[in-house]
């Protein structure tokens, strides 16, 4: 049984559709983090950095308990656990890793950038409605979704031709896309990749777990635990 600390966010996606794929049993706790839950001691024994999601295997290595923090450690610690998603040969896996770091050291921040200065950062008080941050951030997200649509016009998933954890942990965030203020005019092998794995049934799965606790996080309350305001 795994222990799944989460809030739906993309982040937290990543991890709740990697157990549906992998049929994994589960129990989800749920941080909120406008809430400031992330903040509470008993969670920062598990992930020290504040942040969601974590996990608690019961059942880890040897039998024993262990805790993992940071969405990647967990999806490699995941396909690992259960020999699924993580490819066949040391190129493929090493295939996999790229585009799982790309994710969590690329995507992933910049487009949680692009959105936080395009959507929320306007709307604080006092208002910060940053021309420079939100180019920078809008731009580099579209520079990284043409990376994206550039591999995937050779290859029908990220890693390849077999889906993985790299491909779970890009869903989510480029689901957002308009969001980010981007078009899929111009990628249309994005918008496939998207379509495609919108489709799939544990990604739908895990995209709905919790989906009504999903708000905008606008109250004058949640922008003081998640910016500091």
């Amino acid at each position: 049984m795994i222990d799944l600390y989460y809030w739906p966010t993309p982040n937290g996606w990543k991890i709740s559709i990697a157990l549906e794929e992998m049929g994994l049993p589960y129990e989800t706790h749920l941080i909120n983090i406008g809430a400031g839950d992330q903040f509470k001691p008993e969670f920062l024994k598990i992930s020290p950095n504040n942040r969601m999601p974590a996990i608690i295997d019961r059942e880890g290595p040897d039998g024993a308990p262990i805790s993992i923090f940071e969405s990647g450690a967990i999806l490699q610690y995941l396909a690992r656990k259960t020999g699924q998603f993580y490819g066949e040969t040391v190129r493929e896996q090493i295939a996999v890793e790229e585009w799982l770091f790309w994710q969590v050291g690329g995507l992933g921040p910049m487009a949680g950038q692009a959105h936080h200065f395009l959507k929320y950062a306007p709307n604080l008080e006092p208002p910060q409605d940053l021309p420079y941050a939100k180019d920078r951030y809008r731009t580099e997200t579209g520079r990284l979704y043409g990376v994206m649509d550039r591999r995937l016009a050779e290859n029908r998933y990220l890693a390849g031709d077999f889906y993985s954890i790299a491909d779970m942990a890009a869903w989510g965030w480029a689901s957002l896309w308009e969001g980010q203020q981007q078009t899929l005019d111009d990628k249309p092998n994005l918008k496939r990749w998207l379509d495609e794995l919108s489709a799939r049934p544990a990604v739908q799965v895990g995209r709905a777990l919790a989906a009504d606790n999903r708000g905008d996080n606008s109250s004058r309350d949640a922008q003081k635990v998640l910016f500091k305001r």
